[in-house]
């Protein structure tokens, strides 16, 4: 493997997640939600009924920066924190309907942002991108298998 190439696609990747939260930002309604607050949305719609504890594991973070997150989304109406019927210490987290509209609308227009710049691109291009998906898809995977065995 050229030694080169691991920092190119790092480069592309991060700078296409930089500028396409950028071009996002602008529409969005309501306070802005930071990074680790829209993952835990994001962790939460993936997985209804999540623990802290597991949330904090899936996302890398600390059990009490989770649970700060947490607060604040249950405060600011984005998220319920319901008592695990099996353990009543433990606490499940559920998306209220106001979040799943919020992240619904940025999906839209998230898919329509990179819609837009994917039609400027010439079709080549665009075949050279839905190739690259399996690979970019495996290389998440190891990724996240890897960051799972630390």
């Amino acid at each position: 493997m050229e030694s080169e190439f691991p920092q190119e696609l790092a480069d592309a990747l991060t700078g296409i997640h930089r500028l396409s939260r950028r071009g996002l930002r602008g529409a969005t309604t309501g306070p802005r939600l930071r990074g680790a607050e829209a993952e835990l949305l994001r962790l939460v719609r993936a997985r209804p009924g999540i623990g802290v504890s597991d949330a904090a594991r899936e996302l890398r973070l600390a059990g009490n920066s989770v649970s700060t997150l947490v607060n604040h989304l249950v405060r600011d109406g984005h998220l319920v924190r319901e008592t695990d019927p099996a353990d009543r210490r433990a606490a499940r987290l559920l998306l209220t309907d106001t979040a799943e509209r919020r992240l619904a609308d940025w999906q839209r227009r998230r898919a329509e942002l990179i819609g837009r710049h994917l039609d400027r691109l010439d079709p080549a291009d665009l075949d050279a991108l839905r190739a690259a998906l399996p690979a970019l898809r495996k290389l998440a995977d190891t990724l996240h298998e890897e960051a799972e065995e630390t």
